[in-house]
């Protein structure tokens, strides 16, 4: 294959016998540059178990590639694994979370030596410019990366193989697996990947050199990615019975209150416009209008008529009205069911496990998301999804979360003085608000107002978000905003500097960690947010860090928000979670950032419980129905 990328020619090998491979091993064991390395699987299920996943290698630096059908047996495998063993520096895109797991999986190659010798391009874009396409930066995907830095047409080459997969009859889910193994346009393909990530790589460094962003941020990045690339390898276990269970038990109850809903005259439960005008016929007052001026019907109206905030507690400041709290229910069982368990039961791999992705760098700040399945958006408080998940045979399952690790670091960035004296005294931040604002004569509806204020101000939400959380009335808490800003002065005189610097700096504001967040000109309020969250996120990578350097990697299983969820031998359970406690707790700018060590019984779920039923917890389970 040759062809030309911005007027620079680049050539590619395939190698489709046996004989081909000593001239693939000579041009491997000769390279002193950066080899990008690149797989193609079946699909995106890297770690299914299926032992023939990976159909090609490939390799190449900015001029040549090869790419190695792996699909055709042993030799090509150990002619693959012998080049990468023998290469320098290795660069790779989505390295670390894509291909390096399944070289590790299915070539049997040492999973820290793959990551500890590559630079992943993915994570380099993201270090220039977090931004996804729609929120105004190039994204983090290869092709459009390419097309911005290298070549216009370098996608090309994509949309081309999704035509070859439509003209064999074959969808993009079963393209990957169906298309031939020598089909030219598949194996052209291959072969760019890796022509541009070589070319990629020189042109990210040079930009993040510019950017003057500091080498030390790119070095910690790469540690966090391979460290939680191992919690994605080992993956969770699934209780497949009681996850199969789980999933009527909600197809039924959204049956039932679809079909209560039904009884008001609603027939679609996707129709804001019917559940407007039927809560209108009931006689509820709906003043909020979308963009487009029709009544608004969405989770925050509908939540605050079933007396409830937006994680389904009970307010207690009005009758909750039945229809908004049918259709919440069936809405709520549907996606529970469609998106965690029956989720779950398609994305186990041969063993009864799930592999979530876990992206490090996934927010516009740094904070990590789990996808694929989205454990990271698991229900606030439920016990019910989160006990599909099990720690292994005679293990406990243990969550580590930071304490109120946003105020904290808050307080950190913001030397906000009377709330580090509140965390130095041990008191409970919001109650401390609370004091202050309220008066010494506080009520707990006060405390939570304070606490959605914080929050408020942490997240960017404003009145109406506070007020729809609280169901307080606007005028309080309207005051209680302005008391809180008379209370904590250093907040709004950091958002104005931080927002100072951002406007002198090309609209970016950075990280105390070097790490470069670009603003919206029209959510400049938004800086706050921006700064703790990331510095928060920093936090948890460090305690990462921290964790391996203790010897307490193999016990983790996954990074959610601020917390770590890992697993333990039930004797030494309590140890490994003071241990993991002890990595997550440390100093910021004088202000200590704390954390609180759990041990549950087996499963995920158990945590949830009253902690005197947590070890028998399977027995406590057998008693209730899963929709208690």
């Amino acid at each position: 294959m040759r062809g030309s990328l911005a007027d620079r020619p680049w050539t590619g090998y395939v190698l489709e016998r046996v004989d081909d491979i000593p001239a693939f091993l000579e041009w491997g064991f000769r390279q002193r540059v950066p080899v990008a390395v690149d797989t193609e699987g079946k699909g995106l299920e890297i770690l299914s178990g299926d032992p023939e996943y990976i159909r090609l290698v490939q390799l190449g630096n900015q001029d040549e590639a090869f790419v190695v059908p792996v699909e055709l047996g042993e030799p090509f495998r150990a002619a693959v694994r012998d080049v990468i063993r023998a290469l320098p520096r290795v660069v790779g895109h989505n390295y670390h979370g894509f291909d390096a797991p399944a070289l590790n999986a299915y070539l049997g190659l040492d999973y820290d030596a793959l990551c500890r010798q590559a630079t992943d391009t993915m994570l380099l874009s993201k270090l220039v410019d977090p931004r996804q396409v729609q929120e105004g930066g190039v994204g983090s995907s290869l092709k459009p990366l390419s097309a911005h830095y290298i070549d216009p047409a370098a996608p090309d080459t994509q949309s081309g193989l999704t035509a070859v997969f439509r003209s064999l009859g074959l969808t993009k889910a079963t393209g990957w697996a169906g298309i031939p193994l020598f089909q030219e346009t598949y194996v052209e393909y291959a072969a760019l990947d890796v022509i541009l990530t070589a070319r990629l790589l020189p042109k990210l460094e040079e930009k993040l050199r510019l950017l003057g962003v500091p080498q030390r941020l790119v070095d910690y990045e790469h540690e966090i990615a391979r460290i939680c690339g191992h919690m994605q390898i080992r993956g969770l276990l699934l209780d497949q019975d009681y996850t199969r269970r789980l999933a009527d038990e909600l197809g039924e109850e959204e049956t039932t209150q679809t079909a209560i809903v039904r009884t008001y005259g609603v027939e679609k439960l996707g129709s804001p416009a019917q559940i407007a005008e039927a809560l209108i016929g009931m006689g509820e007052s709906l003043t909020e209008r979308t963009a487009g001026g029709a009544v608004k019907a969405d989770k925050s109206v509908l939540s605050a008529l079933a007396d409830m905030d937006l994680y389904g507690n009970r307010l207690h400041v009005r009758t909750p009205n039945p229809l908004a709290v049918a259709v919440i229910k069936a809405k709520r069982a549907g996606k529970w069911k469609s998106a965690y368990a029956d989720n779950f039961l398609t994305s186990l791999d041969r063993n009864g496990r799930i592999h979530p992705g876990i992206r490090t760098m996934q927010a516009r700040t740094g904070r990590m998301s789990v996808t694929n399945p989205a454990v990271q958006t698991l229900p606030s408080g439920d016990w019910k999804i989160r006990r599909c998940f099990l720690a292994e045979p005679g293990e406990r399952i243990i969550s580590v979360d930071f304490q109120a690790v946003e105020l904290r670091v808050l307080a950190a960035l913001a030397g906000v003085k009377r709330m580090k004296e509140a965390i130095s005294q041990g008191r409970d931040l919001h109650s401390f608000t609370a004091e202050l604002v309220f008066g010494p004569d506080f009520t707990p509806k006060h405390r939570k107002i304070s606490k959605a204020i914080g929050f408020g101000v942490v997240y960017g939400g404003g009145a109406n978000t506070i007020q729809r959380q609280t169901g307080a009335p606007m005028e309080e808490v309207k005051r209680a905003v302005a008391a809180y800003h008379r209370t904590y002065p250093e907040v709004r005189r950091a958002a104005n500097r931080w927002q100072r610097e951002a406007f002198s700096n090309g609209m970016v504001t950075t990280s105390v960690t070097g790490r470069r967040l670009p603003l919206d000109r029209d959510r400049t309020y938004a800086v706050t947010n921006y700064q703790v969250q990331s510095a928060a996120r920093d936090c948890l990578g460090q305690a990462l860090i921290n964790m391996e350097e203790a010897g307490l990697l193999p016990y983790l299983r996954l990074p959610v928000h601020d917390e770590v969820i890992a697993s333990a031998p039930a004797a030494e359970a309590i140890d490994v979670g003071r241990a993991i406690g002890e990595c997550m707790t440390f100093d910021l700018f004088g202000v200590p950032i704390e954390s609180d060590p759990e041990v549950g019984g087996r499963s995920w779920g158990s945590l949830y419980l009253p902690e005197d039923q947590r070890a028998d917890h399977d027995e406590w389970y057998a008693a209730h129905p899963v929709a208690a």
